[in-house]
């Protein structure tokens, strides 16, 4: 067994142990990235675990002057490297300067500029909806659409949706469990509060489904429903109803829906707490970054809705 195979086997090891504690991206980018790094140090003859910080820093500045990788794919594998280090008990190599040299010519080589859906707001959204069909399959993606747009949440946090969750109110919105997603690892559950439209779109799609358990949102064969849909899935249903809509589906992502309610949502008088709360924000800066707010006009305008709503969040 060569010295590849061991440190593979290390890594699983390392994984297995901490699976249940973090989201399947984080582990699945763990994964992939410290894979890739054991591949590069093989080829070297360098060691991957316990790694020497300037096999690192030349690893990161290889991968800048690789070609079309940018500087935050580069960052995430830097993270992945410490953090595979940090969970097997060992020193971190990306704490020494020389690595963080490295990282500072990789932004400044490659900016550090964030690479954004285009955002589906409303009048896209509106576009959009018109795109689908009468049929099941229509039924299915008005449902997901609206579904998202109203809630703003990730793709793999709509598609955990479940039936049993679903509750119609009064009033003729509806509430809907979100029973784990990013910013709730420990599973107490958030209630998302569903619009008319967006409860309407659902009970049709059951209906049409003949739906009344599992989850919400399915594949679809022919006229046969799947027992569940994969994330990566409401990408493609994005991109095909853009098409049809006259947009380009390039530039649409499953982020789209959540990048256009929240700037909708901001322009529409909502403070950056709101929104925060809404979409399971924690970080301002992650607001600031996906709403757009660049003019120093607006962000001196969100800064002081900031601070009014954490003094008074009625």
């Amino acid at each position: 067994m060569d010295h590849s195979t061991s440190y593979l086997e290390k890594l699983k090891e390392i994984l297995d142990h901490i699976k249940d504690a973090y989201a399947p991206n984080t582990i699945r980018a763990y994964r992939a990235d410290f894979g890739e790094w054991i591949n590069h140090c093989k080829e070297r003859g360098a060691r991957p675990l316990p790694a020497d910080p300037f096999d690192v820093a030349k690893f990161l500045i290889e991968l800048c002057d690789g070609g079309e990788v940018r500087s935050s794919t580069i960052r995430r594998k830097c993270a992945s490297i410490s953090a595979i280090h940090r969970y097997a008990y060992m020193e971190d190599p990306t704490r020494h300067p020389e690595v963080k040299i490295a990282t500072r010519k990789v932004n400044r080589r490659l900016g550090t500029r964030f690479k954004q859906a285009r955002p589906i707001n409303r009048h896209m959204l509106e576009r959009m909806l018109v795109a689908c069909g009468d049929d099941l399959r229509g039924a299915r993606n008005r449902m997901i659409l609206l579904l998202a747009y109203n809630t703003l949440r990730r793709r793999s946090e709509l598609t955990s949706l479940r039936v049993k969750d679903f509750a119609i109110c009064p009033d003729g919105t509806s509430i809907i469990l979100l029973r784990q997603s990013k910013a709730d690892q420990t599973r107490e559950g958030v209630p998302l509060r569903l619009d008319h439209e967006t409860t309407l779109a659902i009970n049709r799609w059951l209906g049409a489904a003949n739906i009344s358990n599992g989850h919400l949102l399915r594949g679809i064969v022919g006229s046969r429903t799947n027992e569940s849909m994969d994330p990566g899935q409401i990408n493609r249903v994005f991109k095909s109803l853009a098409l049809k809509a006259g947009l380009d589906p390039m530039q649409i992502s499953g982020h789209s829906t959540r990048i256009g309610a929240a700037q909708d949502m901001l322009s529409g008088g909502a403070s950056i707490a709101q929104i925060m709360a809404k979409v399971g924000w924690s970080k301002v800066d992650t607001v600031m970054r996906y709403v757009g707010v660049g003019d120093m006009a607006a962000l001196n305008s969100v800064g002081r809705r900031i601070d009014l709503t954490l003094i008074n969040p009625n």
